[in-house]
């Protein structure tokens, strides 16, 4: 296991010499960006090749005393950015969407950007836009990624590098956390929160990890192979959220009139099919591979819902039905803990 350093991300290191170029108009030295970036210069040539083939305009070109300038232009000159009020406005509305990812890189480009928009506007339509930000929120359901800038950005160099990652991480039902490697396939965002997606060697899967849990990442020089059919959509087609399964399962759930509407409005899944009923209801069927979370959104309903199949599943949620009943049996008589006062 290596120590981790304290050098940036190629995404992320590559994304900060194009800061670092749009804001000089006549450009920087090779020597000058790797300074700035904190790496060498054959690093820094290496992200400039990189860049120029990703289709960004970059030259090289001779100025005085000899020095070589990288810069961004295009045959006609530096071309205008030119963004209309609406766009303005409506950037600076959808930055309340990144603010789970505050701390990290992307937010901070972010920043950056929104600072000449709050320019561009002024102070008095930046009064105005505020107002209209508080006739619209934002539920914050959730992470709060801010404290794990750091553990994004090397799962980032992770999965770029395709090397290998140790992750210290505390399950749910853990009381201490447990550090193992894994092979970071890719992340994805689910209800607010961000996962890994990867291969645990030690247990020879693909398995599915939340970053909340994970309090530290270190990068290891062994580099590994992810298979090239591999993609996260079609690993996650069986799933209801961002968990996997093996054996495919039709889950089929009755809703009553009640809800049958909002449930209509909502697409869960890609594989759902919603059959209306002639009494109001709404026959709702799944083709997945794990119930574990469609059992937890089907409780969710209560009494408005039932689910018909398969029958494992049905057991599990009458199972809990009971459990419940059982633990409100004596609401009457429970009392609350000393230390919690009950609401006046």
């Amino acid at each position: 296991m290596t120590t981790k350093g304290s050098v940036d991300p190629p995404l992320l290191r590559q994304w900060k010499l194009l800061r670092y170029l749009c804001a000089s108009r006549l450009g920087r030295t090779v020597r000058e960006l790797a300074a700035d970036a904190g790496v060498s210069e054959k690093t820094v040539r290496r992200d400039l090749i990189t860049l120029a083939t990703a289709g960004f305009p970059l030259t090289e070109k001779a100025a005085d005393h000899g020095k070589k300038l990288w810069r961004i232009e295009t045959p006609g000159g530096i071309p205008e950015f030119k963004i209309t009020f609406d766009e303005a406005l409506g950037l600076y509305l959808a930055n309340r969407l990144l603010e789970p990812l505050a701390g990290t890189g992307f937010w901070e480009s972010a920043q950056s950007a929104l600072k000449k928009i709050r320019v561009m506007l002024g102070d008095t339509a930046i009064r105005y836009v505020e107002q209209m930000a508080d006739a619209v929120h934002v539920t914050r359901r959730g992470g709060n990624y801010a404290t794990k800038a750091d553990v994004i950005d090397q799962l980032l160099q992770g999965l770029e590098e395709r090397r290998v990652v140790w992750l210290t991480y505390r399950s749910q039902r853990a009381t201490e956390p447990v550090t193992y490697d894994a092979h970071p396939y890719g992340l994805t965002c689910h209800r607010g929160a961000l996962y890994l997606i990867g291969f645990a060697p030690q247990h020879n899967e693909i398995r599915t990890w939340k970053i909340d849990r994970i309090d530290k990442v270190e990068l290891d020089v062994m580099p590994f192979t992810r298979p090239g059919d591999f993609s996260l959509e079609k690993h996650l087609a069986g799933s209801f959220g961002v968990f996997q399964g093996n054996v495919p399962v039709k889950v089929v759930i009755r809703f009553t009139r009640a809800v049958a509407r909002y449930v209509q409005e909502t697409r869960w899944h890609a594989s759902q099919v919603l059959t209306p009923q002639p009494d109001g209801a709404l026959l709702a069927a799944f083709q997945l591979t794990t119930t574990a979370e469609i059992k937890q959104w089907a409780l969710s309903f209560g009494a408005n819902a039932e689910v018909l199949e398969p029958q494992a599943l049905r057991a599990e949620v009458a199972g809990e039905v009971e459990a419940m009943r059982k633990l409100y049996a004596d609401s009457e008589s429970r009392q609350l803990p000393a230390k919690i006062t009950k609401p006046k």
